[in-house]
């Protein structure tokens, strides 16, 4: 294969489907529609004699972009260098309505460009993001139930903490996930239709009757999107910058939680199931790598740099435009398939991790230093002078088991009772509300997902 790029080549089979959203043919596709929708919309103002039967029967049939069409379009483009004109002078040709100057009237391509790319990333947003997110959380949500009451060894600053279950970390993530989806679902898409410099000028100078700035926030938002009161030639870029920032956090999240998973297994505190018929390397047979996770971190890194320069850019013009936006807003669609191919290896990465129940209570009891914090907690309410430096002086920086620990409750100036209760104690039992905030998160996910 001769590819460029790797999601053309070596991805294709995964996010091949996108081009439905993010190739030249589908931007093309989304020009003329909002060209055709326009002529519509105009011939219910009577800004230009009535339509024909016929001819609303031609802009019907058109509204569907051939590979013959789309040809035809490039043809064009050839000769005379502008992608929109092109779509005019095609639809010109396709059409043959007896008022020809309606196509794109008082119109600038940027009209035009920004409102087809509103339409194609909310169809992806809805279509394909969405989804995809939602089968993210389901696939978490799930796992969170099955292991809200597995210990879990947790690390801070990389050293033994207070225990937790994994299901508990996982709700973390999820949580996270269903906010920013949330966030995301209710993100609106904008677009502008006000000429060559935002005036309206024009159409007021052809027809100072007709009240232009209602005409085009009608014709906006239906099309789904929220008009944008004030602009230059282009949208500010405020809209789309929005929504990177939303995918972007989506990106970090899910980025969070795959090198958390790829430690976990490096550790072994995680069972990373083998594939039949998969090599792991090229030298060493025995090996199992993480790798959907090792994808989804360098796909992500890909997509959210991508995205930040996006949004930076495209909050920019020189005055009332330049040309140079044109070119990035290109790149769109290579970011938001690298963060949708990044979240199919984290799906088939979860899918590949399991528990040791047993294994991972025998190490979370294996620490039992970690018992500090409750011992020193339950001997300030009973009112003992500083037991927090007493333990510190105890546990600090050294092995320590859970005999050596009784043996120093024995001596405590406190009541036999409190003692019997610090000694009950286990490490894998110090999980404090794991379980609950596992069940209140699922359930917080699970309103999401049928919402």
């Amino acid at each position: 294969m001769r590819e460029i790029s790797p999601l053309d080549g070596r991805y294709a089979d995964a996010v091949g489907h996108l081009s439905a959203y993010f190739s030249e043919f589908a931007l093309m596709a989304a020009r003329c529609e909002v060209e055709l929708r326009y002529l519509v919309a105009l011939d219910e103002i009577g800004v230009f004699p009535k339509l024909t039967r016929a001819e609303k029967a031609r802009i019907e049939a058109t509204r569907v972009l051939t590979d013959e069409d789309f040809a035809r379009i490039k043809e064009i483009e050839s000769t005379i260098r502008h992608d929109v004109k092109s779509c005019e002078l095609f639809l010109r040709e396709k059409l043959e309505l007896a008022h020809p100057n309606r196509i794109h009237f008082a119109l600038t391509s940027e009209d035009v460009n920004n409102l087809a790319y509103a339409l194609l990333l909310s169809r992806y947003r809805d279509r394909e993001q969405l989804p995809q997110l939602r089968r993210l959380v389901a696939a978490l949500a799930d796992r969170v139930k099955r292991w809200k009451s597995v210990p879990f060894p947790a690390r801070t600053h990389g050293q033994a903490a207070s225990p937790t279950t994994f299901g508990k970390e996982l709700a973390v993530f999820l949580h996270r996930l269903v906010r920013q989806g949330r966030q995301l679902e209710a993100l609106r898409f904008r677009g502008k239709l006000s000429g060559a410099t935002g005036t309206y000028a024009a159409a007021v100078v052809a027809r100072p009757d007709v009240d232009w700035i209602g005409f085009a926030a009608r014709f906006v938002t239906d099309l789904g999107l929220d008009p944008v009161a004030c602009t230059t030639q282009i949208d500010d870029g405020d809209g789309l910058a929005e929504y990177f920032a939303g995918t972007s956090r989506i990106n970090n999240i899910v980025l969070d939680l795959d090198i958390d998973l790829w430690e976990y297994i490096s550790r072994g505190d995680l069972v990373h199931r083998a594939v039949s018929g998969e090599v792991g390397s090229s030298t060493m047979p025995h090996k199992v790598n993480p790798i959907r996770f090792e994808n989804s971190e360098g796909n992500l890194g890909v997509s959210t740099a991508l995205l930040h320069a996006l949004a930076d850019k495209l909050t920019h013009s020189r005055m009332q435009r330049d040309i140079s936006d044109s070119t990035v807003k290109r790149n769109i669609g290579v970011a938001l398939a690298h963060a949708y191919l990044a979240l199919q290896e984290t799906l088939g990465g979860l899918d590949r991790v399991d528990l040791d129940a047993a294994e991972l209570q025998a190490r979370v009891d294996a620490a039992p230093e970690v018992l500090a914090e409750a011992y020193q907690t339950l001997l300030r309410v009973a009112g003992m002078g500083d037991p927090y430096e007493a333990l510190r002086g105890l546990t600090r920086g050294r092995t320590i088991s859970l005999a050596e620990l009784h043996a120093w409750i024995d001596d405590l100036p406190v009541d036999a009772k409190l003692k019997a209760r610090m000694k009950a104690l286990r490490p894998s039992a110090y999980v404090g509300l794991a379980t609950a905030l596992c069940d209140r998160v699922t359930a917080e996910a699970a309103a999401w997902l049928a919402a």
